[in-house]
């Protein structure tokens, strides 16, 4: 029957369809895809798709006719691993993701902290994968011979290696940067697997309905043709099901097209959980359309093999649409696969064998060094697997092929599961039992497949082992065996070093990384590039510790050594994404090593595991949990403690810092968490040092100047045993901030003092008022006798009206000491007769040279008693005399309210303070030297005031432009005055 398509037709769509793939990573790179959709679930999920490669597309077909249903198992398996995703494939992720380990060759390599397992990792898994390669190519080139129906050439092959290193360059090698995510790629191979399954569904739906013409006639028939229904059940009880279900639950972790899109390409590590199942459900949807397609082509005698009824059934009815289909559905599953599988071992390769072999030189630039050598081996991937499929003929059975690769492959399981649940194990072990594996499936089936060898001879078990369909699960059994066996036995008799149980802690699902808490040589990030640029050069070095500092949101000047151990570590992890995690532990090891001497004191990072357990908390269970709770429980205590607690290490290593110390010292716990105690500012600094080099145990009321005020404390210290460190003893302290307490006691002893004055103030009045009495007395006489004499007659009035002040003071004094309200009646006072006054009683004193101006309105009067009111201007005023320079001038002024006055006494003096301002009218508190005040006045004219009802307010500097002088406002209640005629 003819065919509308021939050879350059199919070139030409399979050149399209790549575009097209090109064009959507493209547009995803350049942020045309909606970035919800990119990281959706579903990309991620349906790029995992890639697993179906032609294999699975056509080989399916082809394992259900060998095997029957057992070709399920192709399916089954890898759902199986995805449904055990927690015990599984999430601690993986975890440990890819926080070490940046980019394949299987890195995770060996990081657990076993040995080149040389990275290494034959590598080595091994190139040479296992080449069959998986071959077999893609084969599909295509018999693809276009079915369609062209001519034979199989090997330049329609080259030109399909030729097209997909182009596209596999674009892809995933355009650049190298640390933690390299490839969206564009995701949303490619998501777009692969769609297309795969349209394709499989499309042509399924044809055998079940173009056929068939629904269920009802393909069961009548089935029922006619019962052999072909027996040939799907009969290979369930005797066919090799169970080591099929085997290989293919290993390929989710040991393939490296499996391990690069799970773990490397995750975008979103939330979608692994999505995955878990869809994955199941989408090979579900594929495996659905291959009995209705073997049927259809055993009904309708389809001329190609069984492995090929997909491609071959729209040949046999002569539908060019069902063929293109199912063709462009074939070169969707080859072409992802290739693309995946080389990008994933062009990394392998350059991590684990050309750079441990040669470095590029630190002058150039390393990053273009890296891209153009992972081209290079991109190319030369491709071309061996064309060699390979050149090696074994183009008449090699699918399924066989993919047989030969996955059982490989199998031989990494063991290493993969005992980096999570066998911390025992150890390089030695792990290589043996490799090479072990390795060698038997080279021998059974390898060298088989090249040599196109009938069988040899077994002779310890006096057999003909032959490569077949029915002895190949045998090899797979028999190499797994040898691997494990091997593997156990040298791991029991060997011991692992110390890096070794390091890092099996780190990968352990039950277990926490307990990094060593030691000091680095280098102590800035300043000095990491400086470092790092001899190997790397400086401008690699700089961006590699920025990209550090970027990840763990640290400052560049950051000093705190648990701070620069984090950077260590980060930066030796993303080194291990960009040169593989051998080269980077060199790398880190030899240019940012910990001081030589540090081995004396060497304890685990605590406030690491703090930090790692908070993660944890989901995952504990049992008595785990609830020792975890009762830990948070003592740690919260410690934190919500209304006393600052500070923690410190033996090396004086700030452990914790609890919420009461951060309002004490107003420093947050993120900023000296991890830093010494000699980095903090000071007055903390010197106060807590010379606490501890103090023998004593307890300091009680510790005066501390603390921004302008001053601060009373109490500290007390403790030695304890660090937990982690037996024989290393740290340091607890409490602060306790006795300030509030320490200005209570105060308060009362200003209080009892404010009492005794009063009691004093008592005695005073009666024992000063019968002598002032007695001179009032004398004055009266001495007036009226000498009335004609002006001269004697104005000082008698003098004496007069003094002792009456001398009464009204001692009578001020008492009414401070007391409670009480006004005790006087109130009356009409005019302000500035009131000022007047008490500048006539300053101006006697000739001792300063200051001018006093009386600026206040006389129309301005106020409800109160003028004797105490004239006592407030005269302490007010000598107040404003002793601040005031010569020559000085001060102004009393007065503005009226609606029903207030304003009184304003303003200086020309330096000022006060705004950190005492608030304790002017505080009794006792002066600042004036000792012997010439006694703090009381300005907490006698505070009394006064508050009698009057009245507000005292204290603006300084009264100047701003020139920053002097003081500015005291007296707000009183007003008074309308005397009348006109009143007024003389």
């Amino acid at each position: 029957m003819p065919t509308s398509f021939n050879l350059t037709h199919l070139l030409l769509i399979s050149a399209a369809y790549l575009l097209v793939l090109f064009g959507i990573a493209w547009l995803t790179e350049r942020g045309v895809m909606p970035r919800a959709l990119v990281r959706h679930p579903l990309i991620y999920t349906l790029s995992l798709g890639v697993y179906a490669s032609a294999w699975a597309f056509y080989g399916a077909v082809g394992l259900a006719y060998q095997y029957g249903y057992g070709f399920l198992a192709i399916y089954l398996g890898l759902s199986g691993a995805f449904l055990l995703a927690p015990v599984l494939l999430y601690p993986l992720l975890r440990l890819t993701r926080t070490y940046q380990l980019s394949s299987l060759a890195d995770l060996f390599a990081f657990r076993f902290r040995s080149t040389w397992a990275g290494t034959l990792t590598t080595v091994f898994m190139l040479i296992a994968v080449l069959p998986l390669l071959a077999l893609q190519i084969q599909s295509i080139a018999d693809s276009v011979a079915i369609i062209t129906r001519e034979q199989p050439h090997a330049y329609v092959a080259l030109i399909f290696c030729a097209l997909i290193t182009l596209f596999t360059i674009l892809f995933g090698a355009r650049q190298i940067a640390t933690r390299e995510r490839h969206e564009g790629l995701v949303v490619a191979i998501a777009f692969e697997s769609l297309i795969k399954l349209c394709a499989m569904t499309a042509v399924g739906l044809y055998a079940l309905y173009g056929v068939f013409g629904g269920p009802a006639e393909l069961e009548q028939w089935l029922l006619q043709n019962q052999t072909a229904l027996s040939t799907l059940h009969t290979p369930l009880q005797e066919g090799p099901w169970r080591t099929l279900l085997l290989v293919f639950f290993a390929a989710a972790i040991t393939m490296p097209h499996m391990f690069h899109m799970a773990f490397t390409e995750n975008l979103n590590p939330r979608a692994l959980v999505t995955a878990s199942w869809g994955l199941p459900l989408f090979l579900l949807l594929m495996s659905l359309a291959v009995p209705p397609i073997l049927w259809s082509g055993l009904k309708l005698g389809v001329a190609t093999s069984p492995q090929y009824f997909t491609l071959g059934l729209g040949m046999q009815v002569g539908n060019p649409w069902l063929t293109l289909a199912a063709f462009i559905g074939g070169l969707s599953a080859a072409s992802g696969l290739v693309i995946i599988v080389t990008l994933a071992l062009s990394g392998m390769v350059l991590n684990h064998v050309v750079l441990p072999l040669y470095q590029p030189p630190a002058e150039g630039n390393i990053y273009r060094w890296l891209r153009w050598t992972r081209r290079g081996l991109i190319a030369a991937i491709i071309a061996a697997s064309y060699g390979f499929y050149l090696l074994i003929g183009a008449g090699q059975d699918l399924s066989h092929l993919g047989t030969v690769s996955f059982v490989a492959t199998l031989q990494f399981l063991p290493g993969a599961l005992s980096v999570l649940y066998w911390p025992t194990a150890n390089r030695l072990g792990f290589i043996s039992g490799l090479l072990a594996g390795a060698s038997v499936w080279v021998l059974t089936m390898l060298l088989p497949l090249i040599g196109n060898l009938p069988g040899f001879y077994l002779p310890l078990l006096d057999m003909v082992y032959v490569l077949d369909d029915t002895s190949w699960h045998i090899a797979a059994i028999a190499s797994l065996a040898t691997n494990v066996l091997v593997f156990t036995l040298v791991s029991l008799f060997s011991q692992p070093t110390s890096e070794e149980q390091s890092a099996a802690e780190a990968c352990a699902v039950d277990n926490v990384r307990r990094p060593q808490r030691r000091e680095l040589v280098a102590v800035s990030p300043q000095e990491f590039a400086a470092e790092l640029a001899k190997p790397l050069g400086a401008r690699t070095a700089q961006r590699e510790v920025e990209q550090a500092l970027h990840d763990l949101q640290l400052p560049f000047d950051e000093q705190r050594p648990y701070a620069l151990r984090r950077l260590r570590d980060r930066i030796e992890a993303n080194l291990s994404g960009l040169l593989g995690p051998s080269v980077a532990q060199d790398l880190v090891e030899n240019f940012l090593p910990y001081k030589a001497g540090d081995e004396t004191y060497v304890t685990e990072d605590i406030h690491f595991i703090e930090s790692r357990l908070e993660d944890y908390q989901s995952r504990l269970t049992g008595l785990a949990a609830e020792l975890d709770a009762l830990r948070r429980y003592h740690r919260q205590t410690l934190q919500e403690l209304p006393m600052g607690v500070c923690s410190l290490a033996q090396d004086q290593e700030i452990l914790m810092w609890n919420r009461a110390m951060e309002m004490l010292t107003g420093i947050e716990a993120q900023l000296v968490v991890g830093s010494r105690l000699g980095t903090l500012p000071e007055p903390w600094r010197g106060l807590l040092t010379t606490f501890i080099d103090a023998p004593d145990e307890h300091l009680h009321k510790q005066r501390l100047a603390l921004d302008g005020q001053t601060r009373w404390l109490n500290l007390h210290k403790a030695a304890i045993d660090e937990p982690l460190a037996p024989g290393s003893s740290g340091l607890v302290l409490l602060v306790e901030d006795l300030t509030e307490t320490q200005l209570l006691e105060d308060r009362l002893i200003h209080s009892e003092r404010l009492a005794s004055i009063g009691r004093l103030a008592a005695g005073v009045a009666h024992e000063i008022g019968n002598p002032v009495t007695g001179i009032a007395c004398l004055a009266q006489n001495l007036r009226e006798e000498r009335e004609s004499d002006a001269e004697i007659s104005e000082a008698s009035q003098q004496i007069i009206e003094q002792t009456k002040r001398i009464t009204r003071i001692v009578q001020s004094l008492m009414s401070f000491a007391h409670a009480g309200g006004l005790q006087q009646a109130r009356e009409p006072v005019c302000l500035a007769e009131v000022t007047r006054e008490a500048i006539s009683l300053l101006s006697l004193n000739r001792d300063y040279d200051v001018q006093y101006f009386n600026l206040c309105d006389p129309q301005h009067w106020v409800e109160g008693d003028p004797q105490r009111l004239a006592q407030v201007l005269i302490n007010l005023l000598s107040n404003a005399r002793d601040a005031s320079p010569p020559g000085g001038a001060i102004r009393v002024r007065s503005e009226a309210g609606e029903h207030t006055v304003e009184l304003m006494v303003e200086d020309e003096g330096s000022g006060i303070p705004k950190s005492i301002v608030d304790r002017l009218f505080e009794p006792f508190f002066t600042t004036k030297d000792p012997g010439k005040g006694t703090g009381l006045g300005l907490a006698l004219v505070y009394s006064i005031i508050e009698e009057h009802y009245g507000e005292i307010s204290i603006d300084s500097p009264a100047d701003p432009k020139h920053q002097r002088g003081t500015r005291i406002r007296i707000t009183l209640p007003r008074h309308g005055g005397p009348t006109a005629a009143e007024n003389p």
